[in-house]
């Protein structure tokens, strides 16, 4: 009788894949969230960064310390052949005494009359052609003054304590639609946009505005 070989057979042993376990999805939750959170933190921060340097100026707000002194303001004034030429120091001592930055007092006078040689500002004196209230000279319907010092004086004035004080608004955008609404003929965004604009330039040293 032959003899009868016994097959051997090639057997594989496979380990068993272990399971995940619900720690183990817990952990991995707890990991993808904190990864996540790490992200946002990092773009927010870097998108700060981006903001601050692009935006240099800040908000606008015009309570301050002087950002441009008063001979440069003497120099805006003769540029412009200001009627008010020669009293710089008077408009940087008024910022000074009001807490508002001189470059927006100046930046207003230019926007309304350029600089008092155009409009009722060359009659009136007045740095904002403020609107005539009891109590004041009356002009056809504006404030009027004896002199560009108490123009100049009552328009730091009323920002200060009207405008930021009473009202809380502190900034070129939350100031000009009270001051200068549409609804008065005025534009309030090239407005806003024009201050801004002449600010920028006089804090870099620009005395030409285009």
């Amino acid at each position: 009788m032959p003899k009868v070989r016994r097959r051997t057979y090639r057997t594989s042993y496979r380990r068993r894949r272990p399971q995940a376990t619900i720690a183990s999805h817990v952990n991995l939750s707890i990991v993808l969230l904190a990864s996540l959170a790490i992200a946002i933190g990092l773009i927010s921060i870097i998108m700060s960064m981006s903001h601050t340097k692009s935006d240099t100026s800040g908000p606008y707000n015009l309570a301050g310390a002087p950002s441009i002194n008063a001979n440069f303001i003497d120099q805006v004034l003769e540029h412009y052949d200001s009627p008010a030429k020669g009293k710089g120091q008077v408009l940087y001592d008024d910022g000074v005494k009001y807490g508002i930055d001189p470059a927006y007092a100046l930046a207003f006078f230019m926007q309304e009359s350029r600089m008092g040689t155009q409009g009722v500002a060359s009659v009136t004196h007045s740095l904002g052609n403020i609107r005539a209230t009891t109590g004041y000279a009356n002009y056809h319907g504006y404030r009027q003054y004896a002199n560009w010092e108490e123009g100049f004086e009552d328009w730091y004035k009323l920002i200060s304590q009207q405008y930021i004080r009473d009202w809380g608004l502190h900034t070129v955008d939350q100031i000009i639609p009270v001051y200068a609404p549409n609804e008065d003929n005025n534009n309030e965004q090239q407005y806003i946009s024009a201050i801004k604009y002449m600010v920028d330039r006089w804090r870099s040293g620009d005395i030409q505005i285009s």
